[in-house]
């Protein structure tokens, strides 16, 4: 079958395999550079509070109950295992609390997977200069970032989490990278992780194990990197295959010319942007419009009789599920839930998900205030704004307050500028991490292209946290 039907797009996973192995860090432009040693400072930060709760502890225990040969740190604890086990770990840690970087397009947060990928890499590999760190990320968020752009929405449409699918190609062309891997083996590393994409969107709804996809993907490039090393050998045009390829199987509208357009030329890193709060990006133009309302007019919770939302057909259906308190997952993810908080607090952060709030009659009361729906003109400006929101508030004395927010704030039309993530990166990681070793660890990714060695970040990363 697969050889009566052409390709969807010749010679694609040769190509962007090549460049993923040719990559050299004097042919990164310097925005991209500016834009990943960003993003490892934001990863840095998720991966450091992530490694503190139960869901990643859970996968940590088991790893290290394996008892592998000690290779790679275990962010935060002092200990080493194997660098699969590693990035197991420290990618479940990177997604488990809804903070990590977002490409909008490709709907991948590439941050959380290469990353640790990269870390662990170093430390097994010697190649320790912050050059080989930032030119390994750029590859990986390239090609994965690229994959999840062919795949589009279609792929989570069909019930498919992209960080547990797509981000397996992060995961494979960071880890390639790393190990040095030339063109045709870099090839084979992108056609066996094809083969380990997995994720389900139904685990959203309040299951641990959405944090994990991150976490297999990251360890599945690791596995097909090394794989490959070893001439092990994966499916050659794994993204273009017209049957059983990763393309024709995950999506059912694929568009394969973004896989190459302007490769080399036109950085899809370039557009990765940050969240300012602990929940799905697909919600936050919504808390931000609600914000506004109640900032202008000065409202407070209960001044609020009735809220309408309109939002795109994907977040609609990615995110406007009942409300049930059933984790933190699905508090995260939901958008009745996320609006209440910022009702509430002003803001969805680290505290506003703790356990205790999950239940809160507050919030339960003000959800049955909210009535979520989908905008046909939001939806018919295509999927460039499928972030976008539109917010009414009625409030008890009959006044009716509107606000409309299409681009949400750390996307690449409103981006959330460098001391922003610095000040989000002392937020997050100031439970983790001393004062001193805080502004060390800004200070480090600020100058992270002029690291001959990165030792002094993989130490404060590895330290033991009481």
């Amino acid at each position: 079958m697969s050889q009566s039907t052409p390709p969807l797009l010749e010679g694609a996973t040769r190509d962007l395999a090549a460049f993923a192995a040719g990559l050299e860090f004097e042919r990164i432009p310097a925005q991209v550079v500016d834009r990943i040693k960003t993003s490892a400072l934001d990863s840095i930060g998720c991966c450091l509070f992530g490694a503190t709760l139960p869901w990643t502890q859970k996968v940590q225990a088991m790893v290290e109950a394996e008892g592998s040969r000690p290779a790679a740190s275990l962010f935060g604890s002092g200990r080493k295992t194997s660098a699969a086990g590693a990035v197991l770990v420290n990618a479940t840690a990177g997604h488990a609390f809804e903070l990590d970087d977002i490409h909008k397009e490709s709907i991948l947060h590439p941050g959380s997977i290469a990353l640790p990928v990269a870390v662990a890499l170093a430390e097994t590999t010697g190649r320790r200069s912050g050059r080989d760190l930032i030119t390994a990320m750029a590859a990986g968020y390239e090609i994965g970032t690229r994959v999840g752009n062919a795949a589009t929405m279609s792929l989570f449409f069909r019930g498919f989490h992209p960080q547990g699918t797509s981000g397996v190609f992060v995961a494979a062309a960071t880890a390639g990278r790393m190990l040095g891997l030339d063109a045709q083996r870099m090839q084979h590393a992108l056609g066996i992780v094809g083969s380990q994409a997995g994720g389900l969107m139904a685990a959203q709804e309040g299951a641990m194990v959405k944090r994990f996809h991150s976490g297999r993907a990251a360890q599945s490039g690791v596995y097909a990197a090394q794989l490959a090393g070893a001439d092990f050998t994966g499916i050659v045009d794994v993204l273009e295959a017209p049957y059983g390829g990763y393309l024709s199987s995950y999506s059912g509208e694929p568009n394969a010319r973004r896989l190459t357009d302007g490769l080399g030329q036109v950085w899809e890193t370039g557009t990765v942007g940050y969240k300012p709060h602990a929940s799905v990006t697909s919600i936050h133009a919504a808390l931000d419009a609600l914000r506004q309302i109640m900032l202008d007019h000065e409202l407070a919770a209960d001044d609020i009789a009735a809220l309408d939302v309109g939002v795109s057909h994907m977040t609609h259906v990615h995110c406007a599920w009942p409300y049930k308190a059933q984790g933190v997952t699905a508090a995260q993810m939901n958008l009745y839930y996320g609006l209440a908080v910022i009702a509430f607090d002003g803001m969805a952060f680290v505290d506003q998900y703790r356990e205790e709030r999950l239940g809160d009659p507050k919030i339960l009361d003000f959800i049955s205030r909210i009535d979520a729906r989908v905008d046909a003109d939001i939806d018919a400006m295509g999927p460039a704004f499928r972030h976008a929101a539109r917010v009414a508030v009625t409030t008890r004395k009959g006044e009716r307050f509107e606000a409309e927010i299409l681009h949400r704030r750390g996307s690449p039309e409103n981006p959330l500028q460098q001391p922003d993530i610095e000040h989000k990166f002392r937020h997050v990681a100031r439970s983790c991490l001393s004062a001193p070793d805080v502004e060390k660890v800004i200070e480090l990714s600020r100058t992270l292209d002029r690291l001959d060695d990165i030792r002094p970040l993989l130490d404060i990363l590895a330290a033991a946290r009481p």
